[in-house]
């Protein structure tokens, strides 16, 4: 399989907004899009999308894995980037019925299909950075993806930036590509200097989240991650995996947690760490950079609560456990 998310089926869903009404949505191909070069997104980051999978169980069904959070979650990105709101229930069946184009593609697990919406303030004004878009453009772009453990689960490198953050605190909880950007520089700079895979921000000392996932702590019987606020991702996955760990019994504590607090338990044996997220579900975090010096998390490998509560997720998403929340949307 080519690199995650770099081949796309051929054609995509898309509705667009002008004159203050939504457009009826067709499949269009997915090289099709035409955009004025002074398109609001283009100059102003008025910009939204979100992260989803098929995934095909043995009976030969497509189930999408909890389509409602997603859609939630991108018409919450809209209102706080002041776009256009987009219909729940129209962008729910955008995605089923692009995805029921593509049924025979939807790859065997591990395998899947990737869902990526997308929304785009498409009005050509270059006058309106204190102003929202007139207009926008919403698609569906689809992604088969293989195994993302293909070539072996090996832990993470993580390295504690206390001095910035990943965003501006207001703009955490949107999934937005300006977020990921302003985060780009901080993790090439940590690759060429420690060689760690990601940043773990945590400013003024305040454990948040890593460029593109959520971290959650394990000592223990305990799951340790930040309470929900607007400066940091409300990942569907975090929700997910904290789910599934009530339900086996695990205490989860969604509270503060200082960089001082998380190098004190790391130290710990047994002691636990991953990062949560669509294209992975849970990546074990093995060692914490901090001032120049190596943290080793427990025994500085992936360890057996992390694989177990990945392992968990995934029976669920790919047919081979009950699924007791009704996360499953099947297509």
């Amino acid at each position: 399989m080519a690199a995650f998310g770099s081949v796309f089926m051929p054609q995509m869903a898309l509705t667009r907004f002008e004159q203050g009404a939504w457009s009826t949505p067709q499949i269009v191909p997915a090289d099709s899009i035409s955009l004025h070069p002074g398109a609001h997104v283009l100059h102003y980051a008025s910009t939204c999308f979100e992260g989803l999978k098929a995934f095909k169980h043995s009976d030969g069904s497509i189930n999408l894995f909890r389509m409602e959070k997603n859609v939630a979650r991108l018409i919450q990105s809209s209102a706080l980037l002041s776009l256009p709101q987009p219909d729940s229930a129209t962008l729910s069946q955008m995605i089923i019925d692009i995805v029921s184009q593509y049924a025979s593609d939807v790859p065997e697990p591990p395998g899947s299909m990737y869902i990526r919406p997308t929304h785009i303030g498409t009005e050509a004004a270059i006058g309106k950075a204190a102003a929202p878009t007139a207009s926008s453009m919403l698609y569906v772009l689809l992604s088969p993806v293989g195994d993302y453990f293909a070539g072996g689960s090996k832990p993470l490198r993580l390295l504690l930036e206390q001095n910035g953050a990943r965003c501006a605190a207001h703009m955490g909880m949107v999934k937005s590509g300006g977020n990921y950007a302003s985060a780009l520089q901080p993790i090439l700079k940590a690759r060429a200097s420690v060689q760690a895979d990601q940043v773990l921000f945590c400013p003024g000392g305040d454990v948040q989240e890593t460029g593109a996932a959520n971290f959650l702590l394990i000592d223990g019987n305990e799951i340790i991650t930040k309470a929900l606020d607007s400066s940091f991702l409300h990942g569907v996955t975090r929700d997910s995996v904290l789910t599934l760990a009530r339900d086996m019994g695990m205490t989860v504590s969604e509270r503060e947690l200082s960089v001082t607090e998380l190098l004190e338990r790391a130290a710990k044996p047994g002691t636990e760490a991953a990062l949560s997220g669509t294209a992975a579900v849970l990546t074990p975090v093995g060692t914490l950079i901090a001032d120049g010096t190596e943290h080793k998390v427990g025994s500085g490998e992936g360890g057996p609560v992390t694989l177990k509560l990945r392992q968990a997720l995934n029976d669920i998403q790919w047919g081979r456990a009950e699924d007791k929340h009704g996360w499953l949307t099947r297509i």
